[in-house]
């Protein structure tokens, strides 16, 4: 026999771990619970498939091939100011992410900045590898459908005065994939039109992905919006972080509305949450511990009153066998 190792569960072993489980779990619970509690946090919904909504007309009207962007204003006010940074999302709905298909429509050697996928994309990219016999770059069904809406906050003062809002684009991206897994190619040229010519651009895109920021340490495969898209969701309802504001203010939104939700009945939306030292407002987690916890902490106690009550006959049985 292979030697081996058992725990001889007793009630002076089980109960204990109950009890202490519970006093561990219920107390952090409440604190995870209330620091998300105190994240401050807005979303506006701008689908527009109410006729009412100030966006309706832009979500009758868009499809993907539309050059000429459809722009809505959505006003808004706070009732106390966010403190501290700002940090602008956006979300959707209704869009899996997580399909095996889509999750593997990439080419990540490519993205890499590797000059032989440049030319040569995966043939995983398929339907998306190739338009006019030129290879895509960036190529699959992920970069095709990068979300394409532009965002802009303004802040309209008591007077009516307009002023627009500082949003930081810079910082939104992991570290890790903005510097080890996403690079531009490097040539003969370090200008990225020529780095690129004999590529094309994604279908749905409005412009090829080396004119996407006129920074050029933003611009290319190692933009941040793109690396952000390119990070897929595990679940149909997700946010990714688009913007930070490093000020205080109370502002209405401008929304030139690019992508169209229609053809797969999904909703957008945009959202502004500040974060704590836990992240973002996440309520469930502090509910799940507090749960966990309050189980444990009452089979604790029907354990305890049932060995309190038959504990001394398992006894008396055995010695009297």
């Amino acid at each position: 026999r292979l030697p081996a190792w058992q725990p001889i569960l007793t009630a002076g072993t089980v109960l204990p771990a109950f009890f202490i489980i519970g006093l561990l779990f219920i107390p952090i619970g409440i604190g995870l619970y209330v620091t998300s509690n105190n994240i401050r946090e807005l979303q506006i919904d701008y689908t527009g498939t109410e006729s009412s909504s100030p966006c309706f007309a832009c979500s009758q009207n868009y499809s993907w091939n539309m050059t000429t962007p459809c722009v809505c204003s959505v006003s808004f006010s706070l009732d106390q100011p966010f403190e501290s940074n700002v940090f602008m999302y956006y979300g959707l709905s209704n869009f899996y992410q997580n399909h095996r298909r889509y999750v593997k429509s990439r080419d990540d050697s490519q993205l890499n900045g590797n000059l032989n996928s440049l030319k040569e994309p995966s043939k995983e990219c398929e339907p998306y590898r190739t338009n006019d016999g030129k290879p895509i770059a960036p190529c699959g069904a992920i970069a095709n459908s990068l979300f394409n809406d532009t965002l802009a906050l303004y802040y309209n003062d008591p007077n009516g005065t307009e002023t627009q809002i500082q949003l930081v684009k810079r910082g939104i991206a992991w570290w890790t994939d903005k510097h080890v897994k996403f690079r531009n190619p490097v040539g003969d040229d370090s200008n990225l039109t020529a780095i690129f010519q004999g590529t094309a651009k994604p279908v749905n895109w409005q412009k090829p992905v080396y004119e996407l920021d006129s920074d050029p340490e933003n611009n290319g495969f190692i933009n941040e919006d793109l690396i952000v898209w390119m990070r897929t969701a595990a679940l149909p309802t997700f946010r990714k972080l688009y913007r930070i504001i490093e000020k205080n203010s109370s502002t209405s939104p401008t929304l030139p509305r690019d992508y169209p939700v229609r053809s797969f009945e999904g909703r957008k939306r945009m959202i502004l949450s500040t974060i704590s030292w836990m992240g973002g407002k996440n309520p469930f987690l502090g509910i799940a511990y507090i749960t966990v916890g309050s189980i444990c902490f009452f089979l604790g106690v029907v354990l305890l009153i049932i060995h309190h009550k038959y504990g001394s006959r398992s006894s008396s049985a055995d010695l009297t066998h």
